[in-house]
């Protein structure tokens, strides 16, 4: 097993929270030593050894995850956060944008470009598209994911999409799901290996 330690998911304002508590109650640390801790950076949280796991029974896992939950942040916290998000997300293109003069302005993230990425990732995992410099390769259960993530955005935006955006979505949705079929069929019904694509230059 390995010894490389993971990392913890830890929710910011709870943490806040608990430090400004027991920086009211613990005593002031040293000039050195509090000097030291503003400066150490973001730190590698390693959880302890786990203790043996209880099967706790249905009742007691939905309580547990209910409270493990951390709480949806505020429209104020939201507010500020994407606003910070929105700033540094300027910079970062303005940077780009100054080692390449000539690139134009990035086109605006749409609905459409949601639903091709979804697309384009199923077609590569079924190895019907390469990443350009790598050869195709087939997951098939990646594929069905990828897949089935098209079908809960379409299932969760019933109503919500204009005509155009509903029938790109409902397209590209036929088109996976199609290409899905033909290529587990040939697995499972056939009994065959799935396709290797030909690369480029050897037809």
């Amino acid at each position: 097993m390995s010894d490389t330690p993971k990392f913890e998911v830890i929710d910011r304002r709870k943490y806040k929270a608990e430090e400004e508590q027991e920086s009211n109650q613990a005593p002031a640390a040293p000039p050195e030593q509090a000097k030291a801790e503003e400066t150490s950076g973001p730190r590698l949280v390693v959880p302890e050894p786990a203790e043996e796991p209880q099967t706790p029974s249905p009742g007691e896992a939905a309580a547990e995850d209910a409270v493990e939950l951390p709480a949806a942040p505020s429209a104020e916290e939201s507010r500020e956060q994407k606003t910070a998000y929105d700033a540094s997300a300027q910079r970062i293109e303005d940077l780009v944008r100054a080692q390449n003069p000539a690139a134009g302005a990035p086109p605006p993230v749409t609905f459409d470009h949601l639903v091709q990425q979804l697309y384009v990732t199923a077609m590569i995992q079924l190895g019907l598209m390469a990443q350009e410099g790598q050869r195709a390769r087939v997951d098939i259960l990646g594929a069905r994911q990828t897949v089935d993530l098209l079908g809960l955005l379409a299932e969760k935006t019933r109503g919500n999409l204009s005509d155009t955006e509903d029938r790109t979505l409902q397209s590209a949705l036929f088109e996976a799901r199609m290409a899905f079929l033909e290529l587990s069929n040939m697995i499972t019904m056939q009994g065959i290996q799935p396709p290797q694509p030909v690369p480029p230059g050897k037809r």
